[in-house]
């Protein structure tokens, strides 16, 4: 039997079977914590930022922190709000997120994300970089505009080898999200589904199914990101 371990969020006492991450714990007690690249069945990596707490008086990411006893983890204080806020704008303004006519609008986490923390504009300046769309692959359709280098698409879509079909390329601020055209080659509609499916914004879209779930009807369109989990503090600021 797994060891149980005591801790509290936000000065709730919770419970979480020893080896669970902080964010798998806290939703297991139904306490949201938001994230842009963390996904059930992906190894962690904690690149997004944007599950970003405060455990112990030191911010620490919640997606690869595991749980010990007696930790006093922050979840909804005003710095960790800003510091998401904060992710969320900078994320927004580096790209080209134009939400109206994007077919993840009404079904991506950023957008959700914006809105849930109360976001109109972002402080920072927009940086409207030169970025292209990919439209030679076959099954998919890449925005480089929309991209946000979480890395869901590298983890979690690999060939029947094992082998990631999405990979870096170059370096820096110059580094881009690729498809692999030879994996790629052999790459189903299911394939090219999840692929879409796993992305959080709109930056890979699957070909020939354009707004196959009408505007009005989508995923966030009937309920805020993180509704169907109880907060223990519904925070905006």
């Amino acid at each position: 039997m797994s060891k149980v371990l005591n801790f509290t969020i936000d000065g709730v006492i919770c419970m979480a079977e020893k080896g669970q991450t902080i964010l798998n714990a806290a939703t297991a007690n139904k306490i949201y914590i938001p994230t842009l690249c963390n996904l059930p069945g992906l190894k962690p990596r904690g690149s997004c930022r944007v599950c970003n707490v405060k455990v112990n008086g030191k911010f620490l990411t919640a997606c690869t922190t595991p749980v010990a006893e007696g930790m006093e983890i922050e979840n909804n204080s005003e710095d960790i709000i800003d510091i998401r806020k904060s992710i969320i704008e900078l994320l927004l303004v580096e790209g080209n997120h134009y939400c109206p006519y994007c077919e993840k609008s009404g079904n991506c986490d950023l957008q959700a994300i914006a809105y849930k923390y109360n976001i109109p504009a972002p402080r920072f300046p927009y940086q409207f970089p030169d970025r292209d769309i990919e439209a030679t692959n076959g099954k998919l359709l890449k925005d480089h505009n929309r991209c946000i280098l979480c890395k869901r698409c590298i983890r979690g879509i690999k060939d029947e080898d094992g082998k990631s079909i999405f990979a870096f390329k170059r370096r820096g601020h110059k580094v881009i999200i690729n498809i692999d055209t030879r994996l790629s080659a052999n790459m189903t509609d299911e394939m090219a589904q999840e692929a879409m499916d796993i992305c959080p914004v709109g930056a890979i879209i699957k070909k020939e199914i354009g707004f196959k779930v009408p505007i009005g009807e989508r995923k966030y369109d009937k309920e805020p990101i993180g509704s169907d989990i109880e907060e223990i503090k519904a925070t905006t600021i």
